[in-house]
């Protein structure tokens, strides 16, 4: 009789972790590909909701100074001093803050605007980086090297960047982030411009 009870004893200990184990699989999982895409809710606070490249082009005045968060992929980069001038390619950015190419490929979120990035800790891999969130400050300053035929385009003092690296998807591969650890009163002031746009 006590081995009896000492079988149902395992039997209940080995089901009940049976039925653990993948539950708790399956949560690390779905975390996982969940935290790929989120940003410091730090950042989700002090940017402002829904802004999007159209409106940043249409608007500037309206958003000079503020936090947004957009999307992208680097397509050039120039070096600054300190700082390094990224290119970037807008791709909308989901609910999820996941970068998407855009619906068309002539609409104005098909444009490009410019990132400045302290060079400082900057992941070496993110010449990699085949898609990106970035979390930045809106600027007035145009970048000393931009051509004429791109036009005006917004430029972001980068407050927070998120890069994948090549892989299924643009994802997959490696993951890099880039934080500006400088002082909050400082990083939130308005930036001085190199040059004015008239």
């Amino acid at each position: 009789m006590t081995s009896r009870h000492g079988h149902i004893r395992y039997q209940a200990t080995r089901s009940s972790s049976q039925l653990w184990l993948p539950t708790l699989v399956g949560v690390v999982v779905a975390n996982g590909f969940n935290a790929c895409a989120t940003i410091p809710s730090k950042f989700v606070r002090q940017a402002e909701p829904g802004v999007t490249l159209t409106a940043l082009t249409s608007h500037p005045d309206a958003y000079k100074g503020k936090v947004v968060i957009l999307g992208g992929v680097v397509i050039d980069q120039k070096q600054g001093e300190d700082r390094i001038w990224l290119r970037v390619k807008n791709r909308p950015l989901d609910a999820d803050y996941i970068p998407h190419m855009p619906v068309s490929s002539e609409g104005p979120e098909a444009g490009h605007y410019w990132v400045k990035v302290l060079a400082k800790d900057l992941p070496k891999g993110y010449r990699d980086w085949s898609r990106l969130i970035v979390v930045g400050q809106v600027s007035d300053e145009v970048p000393a090297h931009q051509e004429a035929s791109e036009g005006v385009e917004p430029v972001l003092a980068a407050l927070y960047l998120r890069g994948w690296g090549s892989g299924w998807g643009g994802y997959g591969l490696f993951e890099d982030t880039w934080e500006d650890k400088r002082d909050a009163r400082y990083l939130l002031s308005t930036p001085k411009p190199l040059q004015k746009n008239n």
